[in-house]
């Protein structure tokens, strides 16, 4: 069994790189022009200004990393970067569900848990340096026990990702 997020076997999924690189790079330049305006026209408030998109860049800053598992599924059960392994047991049902934020509708999986997040967890990877605290994860929890993760933004398509964590869960549940 893996003890943390960088030893995992089984199918895994990235942050897609295609798409989402160019925001990041944008909210850093604008950071750095926007500081270096303010420390060449000694206007202090720009280049506090400036801090804005770069806490931006920074928080999205996981969105470069290429080639890191962000989630995916192995014999044990399901693993997600910065929440741990959950146990196959543990996991009630698997689905996508549609979000409509804005007038833009993207697509997220919904895992709903029999039991708790700390009870579900085989290895929790929960606790992680302050700098990366900071950043973004692959997850959020809509519930004590429903784990919401947004699949626009990994690098496969959301039927085959629910589809192959639904025959993992099927297979695995029963070991």
């Amino acid at each position: 069994m893996s003890k943390n997020d960088t030893d995992i076997v089984g199918y895994t999924i990235a942050y897609d790189q295609d798409d989402i690189q160019f925001p990041v790079y944008a909210m850093t330049c604008i950071a750095v022009v926007l500081f270096a305006a303010g420390i060449i026209k000694a206007v202090p408030i720009l280049a506090l200004v400036g801090l804005l998109p770069a806490a931006v860049a920074f928080y999205n800053l996981p969105l470069l990393e290429k080639g890191r598992p962000r989630l995916g599924s192995g014999q044990y059960g399901l693993f997600v970067e910065g929440l741990g392994l959950v146990s196959w047991r543990a996991v009630d049902s698997i689905e996508i569900v549609d979000r409509v934020e804005r007038g833009v509708t993207s697509q997220d999986l919904r895992i709903e848990l029999k039991k708790p997040i700390p009870d579900a967890l085989l290895a929790d990877w929960r606790v992680r340096p302050l700098v990366r605290r900071l950043m973004r994860l692959p997850w959020r929890m809509a519930s004590k026990t429903v784990i919401e993760i947004p699949l626009d933004v990994l690098d496969r398509p959301a039927a085959e990702i629910k589809d192959n964590f639904l025959r993992m869960w099927r297979f695995n549940r029963g070991r």
